[in-house]
């Protein structure tokens, strides 16, 4: 179990076309982007097993920045996140997330490419479930993984959403 201090994670409903979900930041950064018409159980579930403890208010204020660059990314108008990301996770879940978010906006890689970049070529279904539990969907790009023949694997944020969000990087 990972435990520290408790803070308080705001959240938001982030509407965007045929597109509702959740997204969720502390006050150092953010921390949750939820799949598609998941309700906001996936994000409490989230929350309670990655910050123990820290209360969920909700705030669209607080949220209004990352909300933006998710739906500039949406339209098609950003390629990269500025915001602060505050994303928690063992060791190796880090080392795997961290790999993702090297992955150039418009391209793939498969699983064992993220086990090669982490210097543990054997760990590849291990790479999958990390990447699997990652809470930080589109802005850590986890959509940009596909098998290692080309075939489009599963998503958090379901199958449809992986590829509109590849469609949408390859314009």
């Amino acid at each position: 179990m990972l435990t520290q201090t408790p803070k308080t994670i705001y959240w938001s409903l982030l509407t965007h076309e045929d597109w509702n979900l959740y997204i969720a930041a502390t006050p150092d950064g953010l921390c949750y982007v939820g799949s598609p018409e998941k309700p906001i159980e996936e994000l409490a579930s989230c929350a309670g097993s990655r910050f123990s403890g820290s209360p969920l208010v909700e705030d669209d204020k607080v949220l209004q920045p990352y909300a933006t660059e998710l739906i500039e990314y949406f339209q098609g108008k950003r390629t990269s996140f500025t915001v602060p990301f505050d994303f928690r996770g063992t060791a190796f879940q880090m080392a795997v997330w961290n790999a993702l978010c090297d992955i150039p906006y418009g391209e793939t890689q498969s699983y064992s490419d993220i086990a090669n970049a982490i210097q543990k070529p054997a760990s590849v279904r291990a790479v999958g479930a990390a990447i699997g539990a990652n809470p930080i969907l589109v802005t850590v790009p986890c959509h940009r993984v596909i098998g290692k023949n080309g075939a489009l694997t599963g998503y958090r944020g379901g199958l449809d959403m992986k590829v509109k969000l590849l469609q949408l990087e390859r314009g």
